[in-house]
């Protein structure tokens, strides 16, 4: 017979393993990808954008810029590039995928734009002329 100031230690020793069965049980949570919001550069690696939440809407401002891609810019009357709103209006329509303007600096021009996100890292950015054809693209990766 066991006595009484044993008991206690012997039923943790038994129970502990059970404790830790749901534990292991319990099925994994996947988690989303990494969103959006981040410092992005563009492919020759001449700016980095930065991108967040601007009232419920995606946008994007130049946090760096090369020498080259400032001498681009003001070619077309662009004073200022570091801190330059470069995307604004963007409204997710699917999951990891955006719609909204771009300004390309070095045309001094804004154009009908669409975003999706390939893989956590990289961006694909497209410029559209009229009514979505007439686009250019862009892979960005981000910083």
């Amino acid at each position: 017979m066991t006595r009484p100031g044993r008991l206690a230690p012997l039923l943790a020793a038994l129970l502990t393993p059970l404790m830790a069965l749901p534990a292991i049980a319990r099925p994994v949570a996947v988690t989303a990808p990494p969103p959006i919001i981040g410092l992005w550069h563009n492919p020759m690696g001449t700016i980095q954008v930065r991108t967040m939440n601007c009232n419920g809407e995606l946008c994007g401002t130049i946090a760096h810029a090369t020498p080259a891609a400032e001498q681009d810019a003001r070619e077309s009357g662009v004073t200022q590039l570091v801190g330059l709103q470069l995307l604004s209006g963007y409204r997710e329509t699917a999951p990891g995928k955006w719609s909204g303007t771009v300004f390309v600096p070095d045309m001094g021009r804004r154009f009908s734009s669409r975003i999706v996100q390939t893989s956590p890292d990289t961006l694909k950015i497209s410029g559209c002329l009229i009514g979505g054809w007439f686009c250019k693209s862009q892979i960005w990766t981000r910083v």
